[in-house]
């Protein structure tokens, strides 16, 4: 079993991959939850999932996945472009989970004013669950797909190679001693002629 390169197309389709499910699997859980004593809502506990906090959270982590996959079957050019790619879902990820853990009472408080119709925040007092520390991860897990996959991109391989036609294949076209073409195999198959069968005749 061949190992696994940590700048290999493999490694980097599993990190991206994985974060982004993670950041999924977060999107419907509670990030944050307190109490608010507000007029319309009164004395109550509110809470927020991530979706509700970071409205773009599915968005991204569903564009990391599709640019790491991507990354991977494309050619030189694409494959830059959608490693940057999975760098800027990252990167925004990480970004907008911080926020969150940087200030979960205006987070909740956003989401506590939109449930009444208002705009702006509602005073909370809150906490940030585990759930944001879980992005987080899944965020550096994505960030960390990116990087890798720059580095180790150059030495990937596309699939072309894989997928040649016979008429791209080694011996499709044969020259003779003096430059003319020559039948091949493939040829000689094309023209219902078997070549093992004279093949075997001539060395009887």
């Amino acid at each position: 079993m061949s190992r696994l390169r940590p700048t290999g197309k493999a490694a980097v389709v599993i990190l991206g991959v994985l974060g982004a499910g993670l950041l999924v699997v977060s999107a419907s859980r509670t990030w944050v939850a307190g109490t608010v004593d507000d007029a319309v809502l009164g004395a109550s506990r509110v809470s927020a999932t991530g979706s509700q906090v970071v409205p773009g959270l599915v968005a991204l982590a569903l564009v990391a996945a599709a640019g790491a996959i991507a990354s991977t079957t494309s050619g030189a050019v694409t494959r830059r472009v959608t490693l940057v790619v999975v760098l800027l879902a990252g990167l925004a990820e990480a970004a907008l989970t911080l926020r969150v853990l940087h200030g979960p009472a205006g987070a909740l408080g956003s989401v506590a004013a939109a449930s009444t119709g208002r705009t702006g925040s509602i005073e909370t007092h809150s906490t940030a669950t585990a759930w944001p520390w879980v992005a987080l991860v899944a965020a550096a897990a994505v960030l960390l797909a990116g990087v890798l996959g720059w580095v180790g991109a150059r030495k990937w391989r596309g699939l072309g190679a894989r997928y040649e036609t016979t008429a791209d294949a080694p011996d499709a076209h044969r020259r003779g001693s003096r430059g003319e073409r020559v039948a091949s195999d493939w040829d000689r198959l094309d023209a219902g002629d078997d070549p093992t069968i004279h093949d075997d005749d001539s060395t009887a």
